[in-house]
């Protein structure tokens, strides 16, 4: 399939979870610019994380919000040399890919919800009164679950499992985007923080690029981040993944019967 061909799309994700999300452009024909804003890196001290995974079986619910979360947390059940069973305690997943990966780990999500954002989890988690939860999750991730849950009655660890800090991309980085860009693509609000922080150090306006990129974002809390700090998003999938956005960015280039050639 070529819809998107001779577009170019840049990708601000982490290096290591580019690489499909761009294989998978490149099969549509767009031109691929990778540009790594941010990278996932292991808690400083995870001591407080390790304690509540030591006594696991004392909670109801596990909630885990990415992938990058259960990487996180099965690390530290590694280095803890512990094989985690989950007959007690639920395990709740925000996405299907997050769900995916604790499958492939062997355990069976109880509740995905159908809208992944974490507001989105609470119906599915029963009645949080007195019941008491281990929520992990990014040190940038806002606090609403935990918030509502605690509101609602519940118990909760809200807990860091991983960092996410701010990657330097190759000088080449820069001379793309001064190239011109068809797409600019986000999947998070720190990808959007950190790609805005990265051009105006280096004298460039995000928002008025070469160009006149389209935004593309995966759902609405990383759109809320990109509209407040100024850029127009036109491209925002029904269902917050890599997969619909890419079929978001070939419907909006049909809708708008753009000449990419």
């Amino acid at each position: 399939m070529d819809d998107l061909k001779g577009l170019r799309i840049v990708v601000t994700r982490p290096r290591k979870q580019a690489d499909d999300f761009a294989r998978r452009l490149l099969e549509r024909g767009a031109e691929v610019v990778c540009i790594p804003v941010i990278r996932i890196e292991p808690v400083e001290d995870p001591s407080e994380l390790d304690r509540a995974l030591l006594q696991l079986e004392t909670y109801d619910w596990l909630i885990v919000t990415s992938v990058n979360g259960v990487e996180a947390v099965w690390e530290r059940f590694t280095q803890l040399k512990i094989t985690p069973t989950f007959d007690t305690v639920q395990v709740a997943a925000i996405g299907p890919k997050t769900a995916a990966a604790l499958e492939r780990r062997g355990v069976v999500p109880t509740y995905v919800p159908d809208e992944y954002i974490a507001e989105a989890i609470l119906p599915g988690l029963g009645e949080p009164d007195g019941r008491k939860f281990l929520l992990t999750r990014a040190d940038l991730a806002r606090p609403a679950l935990a918030i509502a849950l605690r509101d609602a009655g519940g118990t909760v660890d809200d807990l860091v499992s991983y960092r996410t800090v701010a990657e330097r991309p190759d000088p080449q980085a820069f001379d793309e985007i001064l190239a011109g860009t068809g797409i600019v693509t986000f999947t998070s609000p720190s990808t959007v923080d950190h790609f805005v922080r990265l051009l105006r150090e280096e004298g460039l306006e995000p928002t008025a690029l070469p160009g006149d990129p389209i935004i593309a974002c995966i759902g609405p809390i990383t759109t809320a981040r990109a509209e407040k700090l100024g850029f127009r998003v036109d491209i925002v999938p029904a269902s917050y993944t890599t997969e619909r956005l890419i079929e978001a960015m070939v419907a909006f280039q049909h809708s708008m019967k753009v000449d990419v050639t």
